[in-house]
């Protein structure tokens, strides 16, 4: 085997292993939110909190989010989210973001700035699972892009260097 096929099998490997490691970590977040029965306003303050954060420091959070690919299979992807504005209404709410995107399958890791960033409209709501006894979860969907779904943002995660990729 050629030595740059074996390199390019190599990174490929490392592709997959780092979408497994996503899948466990979204697998497992989602699970602790839904022992803790986090609530769409718990989750709502939070974006508060990251949008103040990111108006005054410029503050990105690590997120991980599901992508539904083209033969019904969802994958997770991860990016970093700059949190613009949460819009409140009566029963509905809206939070502007823009991702950079860092990881998905078919590119594999994304130095920030090398893709795009997206400007996208995210809701915050608690979804009813029938399944589950009726208990309620909380969601966050893109809007934007029905294939982008389940946004999961970790508080603990942050950097403040990436405000000129984010144009």
């Amino acid at each position: 085997m050629a030595s740059s096929q074996l390199i390019n099998d190599y990174r490929q490997w490392l592709t997959f292993q780092r979408q497994e490691q996503l899948s466990r970590e979204h697998q497992g977040i989602s699970q602790r939110l839904e022992d803790a029965r986090a609530s769409a306003g718990q989750v709502l303050q939070a974006y508060r909190s990251m949008a103040e954060k990111a108006s005054t420091e410029g503050a990105c959070y690590r997120t991980l989010f599901l992508r539904e690919r083209n033969n019904n299979e969802s994958l997770p992807c991860e990016g970093w989210l700059f949190v613009r504005r949460v819009l409140s209404e009566e029963s509905s709410t809206r939070v502007r973001v823009t991702l950079l995107e860092t990881f998905t399958l078919e590119d594999g890791i994304i130095t920030p700035g090398d893709k795009p960033a997206r400007k996208l409209t995210l809701e915050i709501y608690d979804k009813l699972d029938i399944d589950k006894g009726m208990r309620t979860e909380v969601r966050v969907d893109c809007l934007d892009t029905q294939q982008d779904y389940h946004f999961i943002t970790l508080l603990d995660a942050v950097r403040g260097d990436l405000r000129p990729h984010l144009k």
